[in-house]
């Protein structure tokens, strides 16, 4: 007999997410930097942004492993499948706006969000066939 899940609905999985949200909003970074007019080192804020990992350490600390409501192990987590997309694609959208506007570092967000630009700059887009060289003694 399976055992009874620890995050009863989908709309509890969604109520802890927004309470992870809170989270990082009310715990930011902090980096120091030179005051201009003080010339004394200050502490900047810095919000946190929203991770996957970090809503699973979130969850994982203050409620229940979530790894199988997303990864939908044996097909027992179907109807968490709605909610699990939703917050993957709001925490995408986090990371890549924060990245555009200059909040989080574009190269990380890149990379975290398997984004990048491709240029073909020596074919034109056609298909290059192999060149040989036979060297004649």
């Amino acid at each position: 007999m399976p055992r009874p899940k620890l995050i009863e609905t989908p709309e509890k999985l969604m109520e802890i997410f927004e309470e992870y949200k809170a989270h990082c909003a009310a715990n930011p970074r902090t980096k120091w930097v030179l005051s201009q007019k003080t010339a004394e080192m200050v502490a900047e804020p810095l919000r946190v942004p929203l991770t996957n990992e970090g809503f699973e350490i979130f969850c994982y600390k203050n409620y229940s492993d979530v790894h199988n409501y997303f990864d939908n192990t044996e097909g027992r987590y179907s109807a968490y499948k709605t909610v699990c997309s939703h917050i993957k694609k709001e925490i995408r959208n986090d990371q890549i706006t924060g990245g555009m506007v200059g909040q989080f570092n574009p190269s990380i967000t890149q990379r975290l969000n398997a984004l990048k630009e491709q240029t073909d700059v020596t074919s034109g887009d056609e298909k290059i066939s192999a060149i040989t060289v036979t060297i004649v003694k």
